[in-house]
């Protein structure tokens, strides 16, 4: 005999609470408590719990379907993060649709539209420019529910975002600690308007006492490997007086390491190197890779609690909210760290 589906009552009985409890958990509301809320949704999970949508569609007049636009497909930190969001959304009875903007916002309104045309019940946005976000904002005054998940510099949105200052900050603090004052960044996202990271990397090196020197900016003009390796080489011809170079992400930061090798500069004896995201193959790169690590579960949830709880917002939506999950160095060979183990620093995520 086939085996009965895990129906909303199941959960109940193992959670202690009614089955509209549970309902109203699975869908995001913010009348039931965080902590019940995560003790359901981990429930569910748990019994392999999977909502008739149909039904439910029919009515509450919902498409039960939420839309995520990514700057790039390729980057795997956003890879990951898209399979989180997916896992997480899943046990709440909410399917996904995907977009990829390749950081142009033309290509970005026209996917918020066709989002919007296949009447998803909300969004979750990588911005491609942190900055233009104007095209974005009108559907938020039109209720609509949205939420970033890159910084909003003038908090007018809800948005849940890795803190990238912090992250470059701590980056940075680590190479000043192992005594290196001419440290380059190499930067993929200013040239976007995005200025988290060189605003972190200046504040570490002012912490330092280290004067910023715009000649160790080096910007590849895109975010791949490829576009990494000739910006570095070039950079390296040049022959800054250069010991440290922090990069904005790690396939950058791999570009960067082939760059050396292929002029005999070594890592980290000839110049320390330090990523940003934490992707899988860091630590596997011919030097493994001291990164700074980009929180994709932790951040995927929170997103989601939060989207589903505009979705079930009824009337008005609520005043935007801004949270920041605390990003992680973690330290291996490339930067030369005497401890030359795994030295985390942060915590949780903190809300603005």
């Amino acid at each position: 005999m086939a085996r009965q589906p895990t129906r909303l009552k199941d959960i109940a009985a193992v959670t202690g609470v009614t089955a509209n409890t549970v309902s109203l958990a699975l869908r995001g509301s913010s009348r039931i408590p965080q902590e019940t809320r995560d003790r359901i949704v981990a429930a569910a999970r748990k019994l392999n719990y999977l909502p008739n949508q149909v039904a439910q569609s029919l009515v509450s007049r919902e498409t039960k379907t939420v839309g995520l636009i990514l700057t790039s497909i390729v980057n795997p930190i956003l890879t990951q993060a898209a399979r989180a969001i997916e896992r997480e959304l899943a046990v709440r009875g909410y399917s996904l649709m995907l977009a990829a903007s390749e950081n142009d916002i033309a290509k970005e309104t026209d996917a918020l539209n066709v989002f919007r045309s296949r009447q998803v019940d909300g969004m979750l946005i990588y911005a491609a420019s942190h900055g233009a976000l104007d095209h974005i904002r009108p559907l938020r005054r039109a209720g609509y529910p949205i939420v970033l998940l890159v910084d909003d510099p003038t908090r007018r949105l809800d948005m849940v975002s890795v803190d990238d200052r912090r992250g470059a900050e701590i980056a940075t603090d680590h190479l000043v600690g192992l005594g290196h004052r001419r440290i380059a960044f190499l930067d993929a996202g200013s040239q976007l308007g995005n200025l988290e990271k060189l605003e972190g990397y200046r504040k570490g090196l002012d912490k330092g006492g280290i004067a910023f020197d715009p000649r160790l900016l080096v910007d590849p003009g895109g975010h791949s490997a490829a576009r990494a390796h000739a910006a570095v080489a070039a950079f390296l011809a040049r022959r800054e007086r250069t010991t440290a170079l922090l990069a904005s992400n790690d396939l950058l930061a791999f570009g960067a390491l082939r760059a050396c090798r292929d002029l005999g500069v070594s890592v980290p004896r000839d110049l320390a190197l330090v990523g940003f995201d934490d992707i899988e193959a860091s630590d596997y790169a011919p030097v493994p890779l001291t990164t700074v690590h980009y929180g994709a579960d932790e951040l995927s949830k929170a997103a989601v609690d939060r989207l589903l709880e505009l979705i079930n917002t009824p009337g008005r939506l609520p005043r935007p909210k801004q949270t920041f999950i605390e990003p992680t160095l973690v330290v291996r060979e490339s930067c030369g760290s005497r401890d030359g183990g795994r030295a985390q620093r942060g915590g949780r995520g903190a809300t603005r």
